[in-house]
C-alpha cells in the first residue's frame, strides 16, 4: 500500500534527521486524514444479507417468572 510506504519513508527520514520528527508526524497525520476521507467517499460493495432466523423462545422465556415471595423475619421475643 502506498500510504504505508510513505509513512515508513517519513519515519526513516525523521530518524536520520533529514526532517524534524514533528514535521514527519504532521505530514503523516495529513496523509492519513486524506486517505481516510478518500476511503469514506468510495461506497462499500453491497452484499446480500442472508435471511434472519426467527428466534425461538425457550420454555423458560415463554412462561412468566413467578413473583418473589415476601418473607418476614419473626420479631424477637414473640413466637
Amino acid at each position: 500500500m502506498a500510504v504505508r510506504r510513505a509513512v515508513s519513508a517519513l519515519d526513516k527520514a525523521a530518524k536520520k534527521g533529514v526532517i524534524h520528527p514533528n514535521n514527519a508526524a504532521r505530514r503523516k497525520s495529513r496523509l492519513v486524514l486524506k486517505y481516510n476521507a478518500a476511503l469514506a467517499a468510495v461506497p462499500a460493495p453491497e452484499e446480500e444479507a442472508p435471511p434472519k432466523k426467527r428466534a425461538r423462545r425457550s420454555k423458560k422465556e415463554a412462561a412468566p417468572a413467578p413473583a418473589p415471595k415476601a418473607t418476614r423475619r419473626p420479631r424477637k421475643g414473640k413466637e
